[in-house]
């Protein structure tokens, strides 16, 4: 009997993450009527998107990296457990808006904690819960900006931080890809948004003939 897949997007501020995940979940429900659920991170549940807030919130400006590797982890344990598990176990495939690499490529790379601790940390929240392929969607830091400053809502704690931090974001995110190839993905996300999609969607359906199943 064939399981159903998870599948994480993975990428700075700005590169498409929520995008394509979108794209993804709409070819998925409305070209082959499959059943999926698309959810996100940090948040997915009632609780988890409670500790979004906290962690987005510009008035956290100085909130310390462990801490902020802590909490990531607490929303992290809540979705597996209410949300992605259930969901997996019950034959449904999972499209994820950031997942563990990220908190390896913003809390490590980025904030300067021990990649090592990260990932302890990640295994413990997540349990045996990983993604079957992670898409990383890269994109020079400075069209990443741009992006962002076009949007119509106010910048978030982490988008606030800085372009030093997107730079070594940017390169964890391409350091994990080249770490575990086999559950990598890395996508240019330079082109527009359609023409991406239907690259993940030929990458997907070579790698899988059956997806959102094994």
């Amino acid at each position: 009997m064939s399981s159903p897949l998870f599948i994480a997007f993975e990428g700075i501020d700005g590169s498409g993450t929520t995008t394509q995940c979108r794209l993804l979940r709409l070819r998925l429900e409305q070209q082959f009527h499959c059943t999926v659920v698309a959810t996100r991170e940090p948040g997915g549940t009632p609780t988890a998107e409670r500790i979004r807030g906290l962690l987005l919130d510009p008035v956290l400006v100085g909130l310390d990296p462990l801490a902020e590797l802590l909490l990531y982890a607490a929303g992290r344990a809540q979705h597996v457990r209410e949300r992605i598990e259930p969901a997996l176990a019950a034959g449904t495939p999972v499209l994820c808006d950031r997942y563990t690499a990220s908190s390896v490529a913003y809390q490590g790379f980025g904030r300067g904690l021990a990649v090592d601790l990260v990932e302890k940390v990640n295994a413990i929240a997540a349990g045996d819960c990983f993604p079957d392929l992670s898409i990383f969607l890269d994109l020079p830091v400075a069209q990443a900006q741009e992006r962002c400053s076009l949007r119509a809502t106010e910048r978030d704690r982490l988008e606030m931080a800085g372009v030093d931090l997107q730079e070594r974001v940017r390169a964890g995110y391409l350091e994990i890809a080249a770490r575990n190839p086999v559950v990598s993905l890395v996508t240019d996300s330079r082109p527009p948004a359609a023409e991406i999609g239907d690259e993940i969607w030929q990458a997907l359906t070579c790698k899988w003939p059956g997806f959102p199943f094994k």
